[in-house]
């Protein structure tokens, strides 16, 4: 009998939908839900993908329908699903003491598309340590708040959001409205703001940053200049988008009574930021999404789609793809041959890599809007915000997740996980080496661009 064979792409995708349909099971049994009846199976799995794939919209309140046990595996599947599947797996195979073959080392570097297998033992053993650190030190943080509000309660609320912030899943346990009721609170929007940020940059310019930092302390204060351009790129992008984005949220905003119209200026500044900040694929909301004014929104949705950098926790489009695009677009205006950032110039492999993932994601974005707005009578603005949300991995929800039929429940679950696993996928099979090398290609003829 012939083996089956999977390759890395197919392996990766199979390993999230199994993780997906193990954590439906568990949600859909009665004790997952805490008036002990079974909840309807199309929302146990719409809580399973949204968990797995760290986005955050969900179709029944995640404090009040799931019990203790409900919760742990929804914090589970967040986690499982913020650090990958490959990344856990991995984990346990070092804790067991087993050496990982030529076929383990393939799948994580894979996973993080990375672009050698060399310390490939280290980079997952960072990765663990350094996750496990920033989750527990953000759950300290927030024990500050949640413990004198909620007593002994606090510690799980603290555990849970951690986690949820920093895997960028937006999901909490705290109330209906997300942190709405916290959205003045300095603590709890520096806490959550900073987990977000730490996950969105990825592990990448993580280990670039304190390389350098270690390398040329004390003897130069110049850090930046020796990153790698992909860290330069992810920190550079990563503080202009969110202090852009605040901008123009606090000025679309200000006079909003149904936002923050009525708070003082501090606070104005302090829910703008946020709001930039949580759009980044986070999820967590501070104002209702649906009394945003529609040119916050537009902004919103621009930033969702961007998303957070690779190899992170993050999801969108990713910054260092946009900005791959937008500096040879304007390469090609200034009719130069390539495109150039930071005194280094962007490979020709980049920018394919870079169209690529663009246009799957405007795809889906496109496809599932269409079905949404032909399976429900929703808005234009709120179906696109929601597709955006789902496809980008984010969260943020126009009150609209909870009025889906099946029929889009099922368009949102297909939704997140393409757009969870797709730019995955996309990396493995365009960082695979063309394997005829010596086929003839068809001939070249011009076209009319524009």
């Amino acid at each position: 009998m012939k083996r089956i064979r999977f390759t890395t792409t197919q392996i990766i995708l199979l390993s999230f939908l199994l993780v997906i349909l193990i954590g439906s099971l568990l949600l859909a049994l009665p004790i997952s839900s805490t008036n002990g009846t079974a909840v309807p199976y199309i929302d146990a799995l719409f809580t399973a993908t949204t968990s797995t794939c760290v986005t955050g919209l969900v179709t029944l309140p995640t404090f009040s329908t799931w019990s203790v046990f409900g919760q742990i595996v929804i914090l589970m599947l967040i986690q499982v699903g913020g650090l990958g599947v490959i990344t856990i797996m991995t984990g346990w195979m070092l804790l067991l003491n087993r050496k990982l073959g030529i076929g383990d080392s393939l799948l994580i570097q894979d996973a993080f598309n990375l672009n050698t297998m060399s310390g490939l033992v280290k980079f997952v053993k960072n990765v663990l340590f350094g996750t496990l650190i920033i989750e527990g030190i953000g759950a300290v943080l927030y024990m500050l708040v949640f413990i004198p509000e909620f007593g002994a309660k606090g510690i799980w609320i603290s555990v849970f959001n951690s986690v949820s912030a920093f895997c960028n899943a937006g999901i909490d346990i705290i109330a209906e409205n997300s942190l709405c009721n916290y959205a003045t609170n300095p603590l709890i929007n520096i806490v959550t703001s900073a987990l977000i940020i730490l996950g969105g940059l990825g592990y990448i310019v993580w280990w670039d940053v304190l390389h350098v930092v270690k390398s040329r302390f004390p003897k130069s204060r110049k850090i930046f200049r020796h990153l790698t351009l992909h860290s330069k790129i992810a920190i550079t992008v990563t503080a202009g988008l969110i202090l852009a984005g605040a901008i123009l949220i606090l000025i679309f905003e200000y006079a909003n009574p149904l936002t923050i119209g009525e708070m003082d200026l501090y606070d104005k500044i302090q829910v703008s930021f946020f709001q930039s900040v949580t759009t980044r694929t986070a999820g967590f909301a501070s104002v209702p999404q649906e009394n945003l004014t529609n040119a916050s929104a537009a902004v919103s949705i621009i930033l969702m789609l961007i998303g957070g950098s690779p190899v992170g926790t993050a999801g969108g489009m990713k910054t260092v793809t946009i900005t791959v695009l937008i500096c040879s677009a304007f390469a090609t205006i200034r009719n130069k041959n390539s495109a150039a950032l930071f005194g280094r110039r962007i490979s020709d492999d980049s920018l394919k890599k870079a169209v690529a993932v663009v246009v799957m994601f405007l795809a889906i974005c496109a496809s599932s809007t269409v079905l949404i707005l032909a399976t429900s009578n929703a808005s234009a603005i709120d179906a696109v915000y929601e597709t955006v949300s789902a496809t980008a991995t984010v969260g943020l929800s126009r009150n609209f997740t909870a009025t889906l039929n099946a029929f889009g429940k099922l368009i949102i679950i297909v939704t997140m996980y393409f757009g969870r696993v797709g730019p995955i996928s996309l990396a493995v099979a365009l960082g695979r080496k063309n394997e005829s090398q010596n086929v003839i290609s068809e001939p070249t003829e011009d076209i009319s661009i524009g």
